[in-house]
């Protein structure tokens, strides 16, 4: 134990390190190998020239990254400042992923691997740089040859501008849930919006909270990757005109608004394995961009009109929804989203299988991130019916085994509700199909509760009233083969409120999936001298950075007075690094010796953020009230 506490912090070495013949200037790691199309030109040779992965010694990163500077960036040796030396060393990073990716997604295509789709309205994906360098066990080698260029790696951390795609804990979740399942080496993917701006920036402006766009692309994503060849096209509107097929009663969109929705994909590598999944993120594009007949004839605004309605879609995360407009504008966003990515996954089961959906079910899950990607339930449901001519029990039962629900709120109050009106404007074969399913499922309700017509309104998709309003909540529960909560406590609330009733109908539907958080970006990167520590102590990154469980063998060194010492100086270090940047951002110098006491997040009217600055304002009010001899 004695040699263990005398070992240097900071130089912790990641043992079974996947990516180490890499590393090696003299080595050359090949690509694996798969059956390509012999009958194409060129494609020997392509493989022959695409057959390894890059170097990642200190010449062979160098060397990339100038290649960024100028090729790329079209930037001089004399105008290379700090945030062109992150764009390109964001670029040569992102060149491994690809290489990483591509492969990745070629060995689950070649063995028809199960697929695991996470449908959600936000991805707080947080900095990429840092985690893409950490999980490919690149910082060391970036660090080193940066400082050899003369540049500070965590310096460049801070030129990234993190991507506005997401609120809260939500978001949070859905981030770290793509990045766990990269590591665990499971093909999924994350469909999502990519958001031209945020929900928005908060500033306090004398006392009052002042809401900027939260423009994060302006000055662009070296992340992402544009898919101009990736697109599909998105109806709303029109009339559905109903017609017997051979017995099956389908129907045709006819007189609809079409928009187009083009990919944006992101790598998502996994922690020491090869393994990158992808987050694919739609962006809404018109399907004309330009009325030259309008423009000739001095309408310029009209010119351009069908653009503006297009880009409108995916320009700002959660736009207010206290008018009918605002409404009408969240229900888009989410049918945008969903029926693209319905497309994708249909497209590419249908690249492996001519089965008609037979094995879609086993071979695609789709899990659903609170209820605002629920209406993809009623979109798969819609395509399998009126356009792959499937009948209504076999494209129903595709749809049941296909979804999961994650519910997030035990408040009745927070469960989302569309009104009838609404969606019968904007969607009205899904309002037709949202009704069918309600008349089958509230007939299955009467006869296991006969007479019981309360019971029977309560659980209805539709809740009665004006307007009527389709349940969300409830449409996800009853097409969804599984429903979770997200933590112990969580799960048995829904059990015991507000979903009671349908745990008692639905034997083992609702089950617990207790959420987590990724250690790699919330403890090796936030506080890297406790991640050395921690590692130095129980042998290497490797035993707890992927298995938190395994800090239990901390407890040993709780009474040890080196291991307390180093851990005080670590927490001592760091509140004097966040007093120095208090003290820049605000111009308030903060006791050292204080406890802290940090919430980081928008202050909202409905968050505990407002509840606890309350509870501040009550504590100094009742110190500044007490007698100084009390």
């Amino acid at each position: 134990m004695d040699t263990q506490m005398n070992k240097p912090l900071g130089k912790v070495e990641r043992r079974n390190s996947k990516f180490d013949l890499q590393a090696e200037k003299t080595q050359v790691l090949y690509r694996p190998e798969f059956k390509y199309d012999e009958d194409k030109k060129g494609t020997e040779k392509m493989w022959e020239l695409m057959s390894s992965y890059m170097g990642t010694d200190k010449q062979s990163i160098q060397r990339q990254i100038v290649n960024h500077v100028e090729y790329t960036l079209a930037r001089t040796r004399f105008d290379f400042d700090n945030f062109a030396a992150y764009q390109a060393a964001a670029f040569a990073v992102r060149d491994r992923l690809i290489e990483s990716w591509n492969d990745t997604q070629q060995y689950h295509h070649h063995n028809d691997a199960k697929r695991v789709y996470y449908f959600s309205l936000e991805f707080l994906m947080g900095r990429t740089f840092q985690n893409a360098l950490v999980n490919s066990d690149l910082d060391g080698p970036f660090k080193d040859a940066l400082m050899d260029m003369g540049y500070d790696l965590e310096e460049l951390y801070e030129q990234e501008t993190d991507a506005a795609l997401g609120n809260g804990g939500l978001g949070r979740l859905a981030a770290c849930f793509i990045d766990s399942l990269a590591t665990l080496e499971i093909p999924a993917w994350g469909y999502g919006i990519r958001y031209d701006f945020g929900i928005f920036k908060q500033e306090i402006q004398e006392g009052y909270q002042v809401e900027i766009p939260d423009y994060w692309l302006v000055r662009g994503n070296p992340w992402e990757i544009e898919r101009q060849d990736i697109t599909y096209q998105i109806r709303y509107y029109g009339q559905s005109k109903k017609y017997m097929d051979q017995g099956v009663e389908r129907a045709s969109w006819e007189g609809c608004q079409k928009v187009i929705a083009m990919a944006y994909d992101t790598p998502i590598p996994g922690f020491n394995t090869y393994n990158t999944n992808n987050l694919r993120l739609w962006r809404s594009r018109p399907r004309s961009t330009f009325d030259f007949d309008k423009f000739n004839n001095s309408d310029y605004h009209g010119a351009i009109q069908e653009r503006q309605d297009a880009e409108y879609i995916t320009s700002v995360l959660y736009p207010n929804d206290s008018t009918d407009a605002g409404k009408e504008l969240r229900l888009k966003q989410q049918y945008f989203f969903c029926s693209a990515s319905i497309y994708d996954i249909i497209r590419r089961y249908k690249d492996s299988h001519k089965d008609n959906f037979k094995m879609f079910a086993e071979k695609n899950k789709v899990q659903l991130n609170d209820t605002h990607p629920a209406i993809a339930t009623i979109e798969l449901l819609r395509i399998l019916l009126d356009e792959e001519k499937l009948s209504f029990e076999a494209a129903w039962n595709v749809v049941y085994n296909t979804f999961s629900y994650t519910n997030h709120t035990v408040l009745p109050e927070a469960l989302e509700k569309w009104s009838v009106d609404l969606i019968g404007k904007l969607l009205p074969r899904h309002l037709e199909l949202i009704y069918f399913i309600n008349h089958i499922y509230l007939v299955k309700l009467r006869q296991r509760y006969p007479g019981d017509d309360a019971k029977i309104q309560r659980m209805s998709l539709v809740e009665e009233g004006f307007p009527k309003k389709i349940r969300m909540a409830y449409l996800s529960i009853v097409c969804s083969h599984t429903v979770n909560g997200v933590a112990a406590l969580h799960t048995q609330l829904l059990r015991d409120t507000i979903f009671s009733e349908f745990d008692q109908y639905y034997t083992n539907k609702l089950q617990n999936k207790t959420n987590g958080v990724t250690p790699r970006r919330w403890i090796h990167c936030c506080n890297p001298e406790l991640s050395d520590l921690i590692s130095d102590r129980l042998g290497g990154i490797d035993e707890w950075v992927t298995s938190l469980d395994n800090l239990k063998q901390l407890e040993p060194f709780a009474r040890d007075k080196e291991f307390q010492r180093e851990f005080m100086k670590i927490k001592r270090d760091n509140k004097m690094r966040l007093r120095k940047w208090i003290k820049e951002k605000t111009g308030y110098s903060v006791p050292l010796d204080a406890l802290y006491d940090i919430q980081v997040k928008r202050i909202h009217e409905y968050k505990r953020q407002l509840m606890n600055i309350l509870y501040v304002i009550h504590r100094y009010l009742s110190i500044l009230d007490t007698p100084a001899n009390q």
